[in-house]
């Protein structure tokens, strides 16, 4: 097979220390060595969408190889704030305007049904990494006020979905922010990104599945009844299938137009004694552009984020990042009255969306045993439960309902 490494996407994911590296628990012993022989499937990749796919496929009994070019779960997982929201960047109303009434419905549909299906996988396995279910507060801005926020909650009511519409006065009596309006949905929840990750890879590892590191694929092809990858080593790797869960850091085969990488900005407060209680049990985010939004954990800390700019490598700017976490920690305290300080933790990484907000989901045009899970969009790990759902269908011959809905475009 050629070698094609030239055509794929590397980045740094990150720059600065993200809070959940710091915690125990979240990341797993990988081996070395790659003399797997040949496999029911190769996952390639170790962050969530990986550890998501791992776990899910050998659940159902089959034989998975876990490839990684970094340490596992030390890519762009620990990145994520992990407010682990149903509502995707594109509103409803709008998406339906921009993909149809029918695809918007079954996306929006299913990402409810995702956050709730890892809530009961993660209380299942027993995973502990402080997953918790917090109903999402989504504030007016400068994309869409009060009375666009009224059509939402509607559109949401009328498909199924739970969201109250808060008028300014609910804000100030329930949260003491002033906007004019919000929508507060429950289907929403939270994490610690990293160990949810390493919990789910040793579960799978536990099933006998193996996580190789450093292993950098640059090349792939298909072979009758199955599939061969190439490592930069000059390893060649098989198995019945593959499923890369790489992020933006695509192969060639997998690159989209509708697909731009963006860049973002992160902090972590000290633990807060003082916290409202609201602020405890709510993740919150606004409509607007650049927008803020943020969450707590169990201490107390404060987990915010946003200032996202349309510019993939400005994230590797320390001095940037700075001043960014200056203005997120302004922000904060603008909507809540709560002064943070000086963040413990300051991080930045490019960050990948597409034209509908939507991730891409499918095999790989010209395969037909080769996928990828890319979790494009502010709800990556929603995105990566839905992957897997639809991935792990593919490879057992079913078809989910809701493929056509995220598929390559």
């Amino acid at each position: 097979m050629p070698d094609r490494d030239a055509e794929t996407r590397k980045d740094d994911l990150r720059t600065g220390t993200p809070f959940w590296v710091k915690t125990p628990h979240s990341t797993v012993t990988a081996e070395r060595e790659a003399d797997a022989g040949h496999v029911d499937v190769i996952v390639v990749g170790a962050g969530i969408s990986g550890a998501l796919m791992a776990e899910s496929l050998s659940r159902a009994g089959r034989s998975v190889l876990i490839l990684d070019r970094r340490l596992p779960v030390r890519g762009s997982t620990p990145a994520s704030t992990a407010m682990i929201q149903h509502e995707i960047d594109v509103s409803l109303t709008r998406l339906q305007k921009q993909i149809g009434p029918k695809k918007a419905d079954a996306a929006w549909l299913r990402s409810v049904k995702a956050t709730n299906d890892l809530v009961d996988l993660v209380n299942e396995l027993r995973i502990d990494c402080s997953m918790e279910r917090k109903p999402a507060l989504y504030l007016a801005g400068n994309q869409m006020g009060k009375r666009a926020l009224q059509a939402e909650a509607e559109a949401r009511a009328k498909i199924g979905i739970a969201a109250a519409y808060l008028t300014r006065a609910d804000l100030m009596e329930r949260f003491g922010i002033d906007r004019q309006a919000a929508i507060l949905s429950p289907d929403s929840a939270s994490a610690n990104p990293a160990q949810l990750t390493a919990g789910l890879l040793a579960c799978a590892m536990g099933r006998g599945a193996r996580v190789i590191s450093p292993v950098e694929i640059t090349d792939l092809a298909e072979l009758p009844g199955g599939i061969a990858l190439a490592t930069r080593q000059g390893e060649v790797l098989t198995a019945d299938h593959a499923v890369f869960c790489t992020g933006y850091e695509h192969l060639a085969q997998m690159r989209s137009p509708s697909h731009r990488v963006t860049s973002t900005w992160a902090l972590a407060s000290r633990p807060m004694k003082t916290l409202p209680d609201w602020m405890r049990a709510t993740i919150v985010w606004e409509a607007a552009e650049p927008y803020l939004y943020f969450r707590t954990d169990a201490s107390g800390r404060i987990i915010a984020g946003g200032e996202d700019e349309d510019a993939a490598s400005t994230n590797s700017d320390p001095a940037k990042l700075a001043r960014k976490a200056k203005v997120i920690a302004e922000k904060l305290r603008d909507v809540t009255g709560v002064d943070i300080g000086k963040p413990v933790y300051t991080w930045s990484a490019p960050f990948s969306v597409t034209k509908d907000g939507l991730p891409i989901i499918d095999t790989v045009p010209g395969y037909s045993r080769i996928h990828t899970i890319m979790g494009f969009g502010g709800n990556g790990i929603t995105f990566s439960v839905i992957g897997t759902q639809i991935i792990a269908a593919k490879i057992a011959g079913r078809t989910d309902p809701d493929e056509a809905v995220f598929g390559f475009r």
